[in-house]
């Protein structure tokens, strides 16, 4: 019983989390896409942002998620990963390996990133709209191969790839998420029903 009253509360904490870093994740993507010439400091920092922010969402949902623990572990290393690739990033701006590092640094992020959720999806049987999020891990993971398996020589190359699938991410996790808000809506209704029905 203590498992189904506490698992809406997690899910709800969940769904505003992601929905906050898909949200976070487009403005991202459509900024690097506008202004996909900008200097290699500007690019670094969008792209520093997001690995940052979604780093710092999966740490919170190691603690949060009740889900096997190994889960919990993948994401608080996926999380604390994210954030260290982050700090990289943003440190390395060397000439000729500024774009590389920069790939390297966002394609390893995505993939631990996709691994991360697409095992806490298997393990965590009661997350509403489990295709959806075993779908959005995938798509992170292959977002994450095509960075570091495409060779970029060019920040414009580069942020025009880079934004394409941080768009894609982005409303990936939002379409998620409000489903899930209308699913969790749904069964808080019909518990409320339930309680009802009981006291009277």
């Amino acid at each position: 019983m203590t498992t189904n009253i506490e698992t809406p509360s997690v899910i709800r904490r969940l769904w505003k989390s992601v929905l906050s870093l898909g949200v976070l994740t487009v403005i991202l993507g459509a900024a690097v896409l506008v202004w996909p010439g900008q200097s290699i400091v500007v690019a670094g920092i969008l792209f520093v942002v997001y690995l940052l922010a979604s780093g710092i969402a999966q740490v919170i949902a190691a603690f949060t998620v009740n889900s096997p623990a190994a889960s919990r572990v993948l994401l608080f290393i996926s999380g604390a990963l994210s954030i260290a690739l982050g700090v990289f990033a943003l440190r390395d701006y060397d000439d000729g390996a500024t774009v590389w590092l920069l790939t390297l640094w966002i394609g390893v992020g995505f993939v631990f990133q996709g691994v991360s959720e697409t095992a806490l999806a298997v393990s965590f049987k009661e997350l509403p709209e489990r295709g959806w999020y075993i779908f959005l891990g995938v798509l992170t993971v292959v977002a994450g191969a095509v960075m570091l398996v495409w060779p970029i020589s060019s920040i414009v190359v580069l942020s025009i790839i880079a934004g394409v699938w941080l768009v894609v991410i982005g409303t990936t996790e939002m379409v998620w998420a409000l489903n899930v808000r209308s699913e969790t809506k749904r069964v808080e209704r019909g518990v409320e029903s339930l309680r009802s029905g009981a006291v009277a």
